[in-house]
């Protein structure tokens, strides 16, 4: 019951984690967690294949910043703006947005914010994301496993 930290992988290096979480609500639970250590301004980048559990992780994340209401993909508008809570989640999608569109997008006001900002597809603009920036990676390991590894996250 509940996600599993592999301690080597922790040490291998500063700031990297891995864990493995073994259904929806595990990954709901660790985005609520992780939530807890995010403040004003942190950008969080999200990557893995569609359906890995990406907007799952932020629902959680929501739930950890004590927005209420139901979170869901934002595939079709590109960006969800979620208030009410600790701090304003910024939850971007790029899934649907060609690499000509990037540049149209006005990313910047989401990055730069006085929120949390949460972006899934983040690979495609990692070369603008700050330096503080928090990845994610999460990987399908079976039907409900998931693996889910960090870098930049201390705590």
């Amino acid at each position: 019951m509940g996600y599993k930290l592999l301690r080597r992988e922790r040490l291998k290096r500063p700031g990297h984690k891995t864990l493995y979480t073994e259904s929806e609500q595990e990954t709901e639970r660790l985005g609520e967690r992780l939530a807890r250590g995010l403040k004003k301004g942190s950008v969080v980048a999200l990557s893995g294949e569609l359906g890995a559990g990406k907007t799952t992780l932020v629902r959680g994340m929501a739930r950890g910043l004590a927005i209420e209401g139901y979170v869901k993909s934002p595939s079709f508008t590109i960006v969800h703006i979620y208030s009410g809570g600790r701090l304003p989640l910024y939850h971007i999608d790029l899934y649907r947005i060609a690499p000509e569109e990037l540049n149209t997008f006005e990313l910047e006001e989401y990055v730069w914010s006085e929120g949390v900002c949460v972006i899934e597809w983040a690979e495609k603009i990692r070369h603008i994301l700050p330096e503080d920036t928090i990845y994610i990676n999460i990987t399908h390991e079976g039907e409900n496993r998931r693996k889910i590894e960090m870098e930049g996250f201390e705590r």
